[in-house]
């Protein structure tokens, strides 16, 4: 059985402002929303699908994951907080029935605005559209319905900047030429970053738990292929994470042989002390939610009418961005992972709404002043 989660004690600690717990039986729906800050704006961030062995499970990943968000919209410098849904799913890879799609999406229009739904973990750009038939709070919708479509290239390219930063930073060139890189994970940001590497002349590795993803870019790219048990300890210049959370736990802290962790998935490290564990041993992390920002960059675009060059000129700001967090870490002597996380904190707290949370409203706080053309909050 999972570890029993203290909700309200976790909320408490932690700053999450609601939680909501979502089921419908004749749709087989099972799901947990959780709403961690809306200081600076209306809480973003993706819908997972997701095989959890247990409830408790769930819970705790919707609270990390939405606390995750939070971060990673204040140091990108949005206007916005965190926010996530996790779906309990036998088979996260299953096409969803429009009826459980719409029953999540009438659970999501319940909150007001106050979280946006996007695309995260077994999500598709078709779930996103299906959840907007009920719901006007939802990104990342097909373009044909005024959406920006898959947000995960402008995720990989924001990684490939932040891995430049990251360079620059260990060994005082950000070129990623004849550097070895593993990327763990072989999904839509984990293969789209394996060849924005192989450009760059990188000598990649890849490793994924579906085996025909890894020898599609074998066969497309020219990766090299290695085992999923292997890809944590590999000797490599760069690890980057782009699967699940928790690769950098106790059990693999000492493994580990690279000099830079840079990669795109949510909650690398098991715990804060694993920041402390890595910077020890002298290994570079680029911190994840600073990193992986290019996926909520771009699709924060979409709510005031969306622009690719715009996105990605957002998102080619991360490179200065990790820059930033590795100078502040130097300066305040802690770990790079705090650091995003001080800095971060800092301006929730300088930039906070009235009343610490936003309410349903004019949107011109959250937008720049630029309207509001795909969501149309109801009056």
């Amino acid at each position: 059985m999972g570890a029993a989660v203290d909700v309200s004690a976790w909320m408490s600690e932690h700053g999450h402002e609601q939680v909501v717990f979502v089921a419908d039986a004749a749709v087989a729906l099972r799901a947990v929303i959780a709403v961690h800050s809306t200081a600076l704006g209306p809480s973003l961030g993706g819908v997972r699908f997701w095989h959890y062995e247990h409830e408790d499970d769930a819970v705790l990943d919707v609270l990390r994951l939405s606390e995750a968000m939070s971060l990673k919209a204040s140091v990108a410098g949005l206007h916005q907080g965190g926010g996530k849904a996790v779906v309990l799913c036998d088979d996260p890879y299953r096409t969803r029935s429009p009826e459980l799609l719409r029953a999540l999406g009438r659970a999501i229009h319940e909150l007001g605005g106050r979280y946006l739904a996007a695309e995260d973990v077994g999500a598709t750009t078709a779930d996103m559209d299906g959840i907007a038939t009920v719901t006007p709070w939802v990104t990342g919708v097909s373009e044909s319905a005024g959406g920006s479509g898959d947000p995960s290239p402008v995720t990989a390219f924001g990684v490939h900047r932040a891995m430049r930063a990251a360079a620059q930073a260990g060994w005082g060139d950000p070129s990623l030429r004849d550097r070895h890189v593993v990327v763990q994970g072989a999904g839509k940001v984990g293969s789209a970053l394996a060849r924005l590497l192989v450009g760059d002349g990188a000598t990649v590795a890849v490793a994924d738990v579906d085996d025909a993803r890894v020898r599609e870019l074998v066969r497309t790219v020219g990766v090299d292929a290695i085992p999923v048990a292997d890809a944590v300890s590999e000797p490599c210049d760069v690890l980057a994470p782009c699967a699940l959370g928790s690769v950098v736990n106790a059990e693999t802290i000492d493994t580990i042989r690279c000099e830079i962790i840079c990669g795109g998935a949510n909650n690398q490290l098991a715990s804060e002390e694993m920041d402390d564990a890595l910077a020890a041993r002298g290994i570079l992390y680029a911190p994840d939610f600073v990193v992986n920002a290019g996926g909520i960059l771009n699709i924060a675009e979409e709510l005031t009418g969306y622009s690719r060059d715009r996105a990605l000129a957002s998102t080619a700001r991360i490179e200065a961005t990790v820059g930033r967090v590795f100078a502040a870490a130097r300066e305040w002597g802690v770990a790079p992972g705090r650091a995003a996380q001080r800095i971060a904190r800092e301006r929730m707290a300088a930039e906070a709404l009235p009343g610490g949370r936003w309410e349903p409203g004019d949107p011109a706080a959250w937008t720049d002043g630029r309207p509001l053309t795909r969501l149309r909050p109801e009056a």
